[in-house]
């Protein structure tokens, strides 16, 4: 249950600003320790203004005794009710005085509204005694009532009471003029604490803002350091972890420039080396063989009648396939369709051949209404031909579609199937390299390439290029 609480509580005050914090403590501090003084000083007063009033009580009893003396011994209640009076208007504290003869009945008295007899019963003294003093607790506050006996209690008995309703007003200005004090108190704490957290917090917010621009990778980003103490060391280290960061940083994008660049050239050097076997077995080869077909078809219709005929029709059995062969390696290398008609009809012209060979029906739509530029056709078209190809060998796919189409300056190329699916997360390791190629080739035209499958549910590949950023390059 403690633990719940305090995790609540920090819950709480975790949420608040670090000026926020400070503010409180402060303010808290102030209030506890001012209210912690006030009653301190008051409680002291109380007791030290509690024994005066009873030593007051008891002065004043002792000393209408011994003027009351006199005046009992000769009967003057004329001098002993100005005696009583006087005695009350010298002392504030005096609430009310009175004389008792020794049987206890009442010779003088201050009550102008009646003497209240139970008061009589309240207070007894000895005979024998110096005084004795009891506290009396009445509707308007505490009364210190002192009974003194006159010459042992042989004239009589003199009794004052004295109250704490002077003490209770001096009390209340005391905590008045405390409570002020501590508000003046608080109120300049509070300006301390402002003036302290601007000191700390400020440091710490341009800290925090420095440290989300450095996330955002604005490495240039550097703090002031406000003084000799923690936090300017903390600055003088996060200046030196984003000069460090932005050095990295350079140095990746140097490495991640070579490398793209160096993938540029090995992609440009194997699309012109596939480029020039093509041209040189469309060209050469295709002919030669072509040459070699005619020939041994002169010799069959020549040597009709000759033994070697029928080896001779064989042989151009065998040279037949081999330029078809030569035919199909020559466009799996570098299509002279997609540098003479452009992608469209390139990816039509594949996507017919695999679907002929491999009797996978392929759905084809293309929406583009000019042609591309050179890097992005030829990015495309590899990526599709790969994708065909992984379709081919993995997916027991029964059905594939081809979508290529241009919005605005983006170009999008969506390949789907209804095979068996993967798990994209664990595809893409050097294990995998065709997926791994075509995200580069994506990636080095500044493009995404996304994939989404999943395990029985197909495969869907979509590649964004960005034209206008080819364009201005």
């Amino acid at each position: 249950m403690m633990k719940k609480i305090f995790e609540k509580f920090w819950s709480i005050a975790g949420a608040v600003s670090v000026r926020t914090k400070i503010l409180g403590i402060v303010l808290g501090s102030t209030l506890l320790l001012g209210t912690g003084v006030i009653f301190q000083a008051r409680a002291a007063f109380q007791a030290t203004m509690m024994r005066l009033l009873e030593e007051q009580s008891i002065s004043a009893a002792r000393d209408l005794a011994a003027r009351a003396t006199d005046p009992i011994l000769l009967n003057d209640l004329v001098y002993l009710q100005d005696l009583l009076d006087e005695t009350v208007k010298n002392s504030p504290n005096v609430r009310y005085a009175f004389l008792l003869d020794p049987q206890g009945q009442i010779i003088a008295h201050t009550f102008h509204g009646g003497f209240p007899l139970a008061l009589l019963s309240l207070n007894t003294v000895a005979a024998t005694s110096h005084h004795h003093t009891v506290l009396i607790r009445t509707n308007e506050g505490l009364v210190w009532d002192t009974a003194v006996p006159i010459l042992n209690g042989k004239v009589g008995i003199a009794r004052v009471g004295v109250t704490d309703l002077s003490v209770q007003r001096v009390l209340s200005e005391l905590t008045l003029q405390l409570g002020l004090t501590m508000l003046v108190v608080s109120a300049a704490g509070i300006l301390v604490a402002v003036l302290l957290t601007l000191i700390l917090t400020r440091p710490i917010q341009e800290l925090l803002q420095a440290t989300r621009e450095v996330a955002k990778g604005n490495f240039t980003v550097r703090v002031k350091r406000w003084a000799d103490d923690e936090l300017g060391d903390l600055a003088d280290a996060f200046n030196q972890m984003s000069e460090q960061l932005a050095l990295t940083e350079n140095l990746r994008r140097e490495r991640e420039w070579l490398r793209r660049q160096l993938l540029e050239k090995v992609i440009a050097s194997q699309e012109e080396e596939r480029r020039r076997i093509a041209r040189e077995l469309h060209d050469s080869t295709s002919q030669n063989l072509t040459s070699l077909i005619v020939g041994l078809r002169m010799i069959e219709e020549n040597c009709r009648q000759c033994p070697a005929q029928p080896k001779a029709l064989e042989l151009r059995a065998v040279a037949s396939r081999t330029l078809e062969e030569v035919h199909e390696l020559s466009l799996r290398l570098r299509p002279r369709i997609l540098d003479d008609l452009g992608l469209a009809a390139a990816l039509e012209r594949l996507a017919a051949e695999w679907e002929a060979r491999y009797k996978i029906p392929i759905d084809v739509a293309i929406r583009l209404n000019e042609r591309l530029p050179g890097a992005v056709e030829t990015a495309i078209y590899r990526i599709v031909q790969e994708a065909l190809t992984n379709i081919v060998r993995h997916a027991q796919a029964h059905s594939a579609s081809i979508l290529i189409e241009r919005r605005g300056n983006m170009l999008r190329a969506i390949i789907e199937d209804d095979g068996i699916g993967f798990d994209p997360q664990t595809r893409f390791g050097e294990h995998h390299l065709g997926l791994l190629g075509m995200r580069e080739r994506a990636e080095l035209l500044g493009g995404k390439l996304v994939i989404e499958s999943a395990p029985g549910a197909g495969t869907s590949l979509l590649i964004e290029i960005p034209l206008s950023t080819l364009s201005s390059e």
